[in-house]
């Protein structure tokens, strides 16, 4: 089911995946809304609720009537890697900036990552001052391990759903991840590095009003399901890039 709708073909698309954040989801819409406006960027902002089960559905409606800009588009729970997927495979801007449903970071870093986005086919926003516990703490930093190792580079935050991202750089590497990806974040950073575009990695702040999601050694089991998922990824990039290097015979 999805509300709202654009004629015009736009420069940013944002998307933002949502799963239970009626108390602060029209609060980051209408954020968003005037720090794109305000710099006169031509803006879709996608929003796609996962199954939410609180008042997410009526406040989003709410939103969308409200804001011409706004497109919400709702689907039984697929999980965070498959909704942020779909958003991305549906974004029409030259740009996609994607943000989590809470608004971690917030719209002060954007202008810097705006006006730096010649420079960068994909610009990563490395959050400080996170409050991690133990088990995220260590999926975030095998994460960015097995990105190091299989794919090559040296960025510390992978998964940060905070990144600015040249759509056309984006849609060839989204037929290499599968739709059900636990997190398409890591593989997207993998194969940008691999395939040589213009990753970069730049230090943004975690809001301490921020809600975090609990970690859960369920949920360390499904980082590891992400990984098995991930080595397949980075074994086809590889082979693709032999096989471009490879002499043709004749």
């Amino acid at each position: 089911m999805t509300h709202g709708s654009m004629s015009s073909v736009p420069w940013l698309s944002i998307v933002i995946p949502i799963f239970n954040e009626a108390e602060r989801v029209a609060d980051t819409i209408a954020a968003w809304t005037r720090e794109t406006a305000g710099r006169g960027i031509a803006c879709e902002i996608l929003v796609y609720d996962d199954g939410s089960t609180d008042d997410t559905p009526r406040t989003l409606e709410d939103v969308a009537r409200h804001h011409p800009t706004v497109r919400v588009t709702r689907h039984p729970n697929r999980g965070h890697g498959p909704t942020i997927l779909r958003g991305y495979i549906e974004a029409r801007g030259e740009w996609v900036l994607q943000i989590d449903g809470d608004d971690e970071v917030g719209t002060t870093p954007f202008a810097a990552f705006w006006d730096a986005r010649d420079d960068f086919d994909l610009l990563i926003g490395q959050r400080t001052g996170r409050r991690l516990g133990p088990a995220r703490r260590l999926l975030s930093r095998g994460a960015a391990l097995a990105v190091r190792t299989w794919f090559g580079g040296a960025l510390s935050d992978v998964n940060s759903p905070y990144r600015l991202m040249r759509r056309s750089v984006l849609v060839r590497l989204l037929p290499g991840i599968s739709t059900d990806t636990f997190a398409p974040n890591v593989a997207i950073t993998g194969l940008a590095i691999r395939e040589g575009f213009r990753v970069g990695e730049r230090a943004v702040a975690s809001r301490p009003a921020a809600r975090r999601r609990r970690a859960s050694w369920s949920a360390t089991r499904a980082a590891v399901l992400s990984l098995r998922q991930l080595l397949p990824i980075a074994r086809r990039a590889g082979e693709r890039l032999r096989k471009r290097a490879s002499p043709i015979s004749e």
